[in-house]
């Protein structure tokens, strides 16, 4: 810290530092449903490890594995994040995070599925160089179940109304035009 900068109250500084971690929580959701692969990786340190079940290992071999295996296993994904508890000691945190995933997906006889699981995620978080970014993640599960989709609003799509925006995965999302310089 500088001559010119103070220290913050210890309190303030921990609710700053769960915020900083919390965020690269979301962050992480985000890429993965909006196929963003540089802002997944964006959220781990050099070095870091995952254990997602299926895959185990370096940061830079589960970006590629997840890069090319979900869009094969699902049309759209979308998590969502709750429970974010975070224990700050310095420059390091532990964070839980529960989770529940949905995967929308078609099986080989061209029906429709929603695969759906709850799990959470552990983390080992670090500060390195004033920056909050996971060093580890495991990937526990709790449930996961695989239901038929039933009625569903498909027809919006295909008898022109254009007026609903659907997520893709692509520049074409809303979250990169929304503010900026309109549909691409």
């Amino acid at each position: 810290m500088s001559g010119t900068q103070q220290a913050l109250d210890p309190r303030l500084q921990e609710l700053l530092d769960k915020q900083e971690i919390r965020e690269v929580v979301y962050r992480f959701a985000r890429g993965v449903d909006r196929h963003d692969w540089a802002l997944v990786r964006s959220c781990y340190h050099d070095g870091a490890l995952d254990n997602h079940g299926p895959f185990s290992g370096p940061v830079e071999e589960y970006v590629a594995w997840v890069s090319e295996a979900l869009p094969g296993l699902a049309d759209t994904t979308m998590h969502f994040i709750g429970n974010v508890l975070i224990d700050v000691h310095g420059d390091s945190a532990q964070s839980e995070a529960y989770v529940v995933g949905y995967h929308r997906y078609r099986r080989d006889d061209g029906t429709r599925w929603d695969w759906l699981g709850g799990a959470r995620y552990v983390d080992h978080f670090e500060r390195r160089d004033g920056v909050w970014k996971i060093a580890e993640r495991v990937l526990v599960w709790e449930w996961v179940r695989d239901d038929p989709v039933g009625q569903e609003w498909e027809g919006f799509r295909i008898t022109g109304h254009e007026e609903y925006v659907w997520g893709r995965h692509d520049e074409r999302d809303a979250i990169r035009w929304v503010g900026r310089a309109g549909v691409p």
